[in-house]
């Protein structure tokens, strides 16, 4: 039996991902693991983070998360979705209508997993913890419950 994903630990991921990309250029993670209580996630990078580096990455996640952005899905044809985004991640079974899901003008990718509507649904981020071994960089994290609205 596959166990749920957490829709808002699973948006935070994509929010993270794209911020590795934007401030590191390492691609989204080839690697994850995503718990309602703490998720990681690993790139491959050729140093450790620093402090003001995860700092960094906390404080844009989180921008991200208070913009309050709309989270949205459109259906691509598998052909035009493989001209725009690797497709490597997705099982077979996806089908030849690629979900791609976005984060306001933020994120963009394809995935089959649950997400929220908002972002201000997920709630503070935080990294507990990165470390670095051979050539993979794996950042852990959390999410504290959203401000009650």
């Amino acid at each position: 039996m596959k166990k749920e994903i957490d829709p808002r630990m699973h948006s935070a991921e994509h929010i993270l991902n794209q911020t590795m990309v934007r401030i590191f250029s390492c691609g989204r993670s080839f690697n994850a693991h995503i718990e309602k209580k703490k998720s990681k996630c690993d790139y491959h990078l050729d140093r450790a983070l620093t402090e003001q580096e995860i700092t960094a990455i906390e404080n844009q996640v989180n921008d991200v998360i208070r913009a309050d952005m709309p989270v949205t899905e459109e259906y691509l044809p598998r052909e035009t979705s493989q001209q725009l985004y690797d497709l490597d991640r997705l099982p077979h079974e996806a089908g030849d209508e690629i979900r791609i899901v976005k984060i306001g003008d933020y994120d963009a990718c394809p995935c089959i997993g649950p997400h929220v509507n908002s972002t201000k649904e997920i709630g503070s981020f935080r990294i507990v913890s990165a470390g670095y071994e051979n050539g993979v960089l794996r950042v852990r994290f959390k999410l504290a419950q959203p401000a009650q609205q």
